[in-house]
């Protein structure tokens, strides 16, 4: 989240070279193909925007970010060089409040249920979030991945989210016969959090829009990273390249790809590790938003701010 305004001031270069393989200097691990993506059909608009983003920010008193200090310290170490003012980091934000839906679709607490029979860290969770859509034949390799994985899995699969599709009128014949006994189930939305903090969830194969590598952070869910645009490709690359706590799909919706992925995941020794490392990051989320943990002093410190204003 912090490295997006960094890289930000630079970003217009780069629009000719967008799945290039070659480091971006000075933002190692991320590579050109990982800084944020937005479809425009104006791309010197979008940089324009970008610039006025980061010009805003630098003329701010202060900066609020949904994030935390043992997350993001190095990064936090830069942003300071680049942006001389103060810099609150008071997240994880949805741990301050009881969970909660703004999707207009209901939630489907079935989905709880069936994670009820299963057992523990054995299901992964699928879901790409509130916006993205996806080609048909996307969805068929995704289809067939997963049920070539011999794992379980609860899908969310949100309606019009595959393009000339409803819903699920596009499952490929045999589909159905391959998930049988209950190794698969499909929603059409669920209810998240809820969903990541169910002992029975063993990974999670997301977008990475920050709020949804936030919540699998938190409740120390590793990660399979299928990013869009937007902050969702760099995120994805702190978790598999930085953090450690995920991998990313690099050549798109491929069913050899996402089998092998669900199985490193869920059950080799290199998903055991991530398991292990992004349970460190949710005891540091737990200590953080405790008395003297550093994103309760950081709120402590920015209603001081704010109050001094008043003095």
């Amino acid at each position: 989240m912090l490295a997006f305004y960094v890289l930000s001031q630079s970003y217009g270069h780069f629009f000719a070279e967008m799945k290039s393989e070659v480091p971006v200097k000075g933002l190692e691990p991320l590579k050109i193909k990982d800084l944020p993506k937005f479809l425009t059909s104006e791309p010197e608009g979008a940089c324009k925007l970008l610039v006025l983003m980061v010009q805003g920010t630098r003329k701010a008193r202060a900066t609020i970010w949904n994030s935390f200090k043992e997350l993001e310290e190095l990064e936090l170490t830069t942003l300071n060089k680049e942006f001389p003012n103060q810099h609150f980091l008071i997240g994880p934000f949805h741990k301050y409040f009881h969970a909660t839906s703004s999707s207009i679709l209901a939630q489907d607490k079935t989905s709880i249920s069936w994670l009820d029979r299963h057992p523990h860290n054995s299901v992964l969770y699928v879901s790409f979030g509130s916006v993205a859509n996806i080609e048909e034949s996307e969805f068929l390799e995704i289809a067939w991945g997963l049920a070539n994985s011999k794992q379980p899995f609860l899908w969310v699969v949100r309606p019009g989210s595959v393009k000339g599709s409803e819903w699920l009128e596009t499952l490929p014949d045999g589909f159905l016969e391959r998930i049988v006994e209950g190794r698969g189930y499909i929603v059409k939305w669920a209810p998240q959090q809820e969903v990541l903090a169910h002992p029975s969830t063993g990974g999670f194969w997301t977008h990475n829009g920050w709020n949804s590598t936030l919540e699998s952070i938190c409740e120390g869910v590793p990660m399979i990273c299928s990013p869009s645009f937007g902050d969702q490709p760099p995120n994805a690359r702190y978790a598999s390249d930085v953090w450690k706590i995920g991998m990313v799909l690099e050549n798109g919706f491929e069913r050899e790809e996402i089998e092998g992925a669900i199985k490193r995941v869920m059950v080799d020794k290199e998903g055991t590790e991530m398991k292990t490392r992004v349970m460190n990051l949710k005891g540091k989320v737990d200590k953080c938003l405790k008395k003297d943990g550093s994103s309760y002093s950081s709120l402590e410190d920015l209603v001081d701010y704010i109050l001094s204003f008043k003095r």
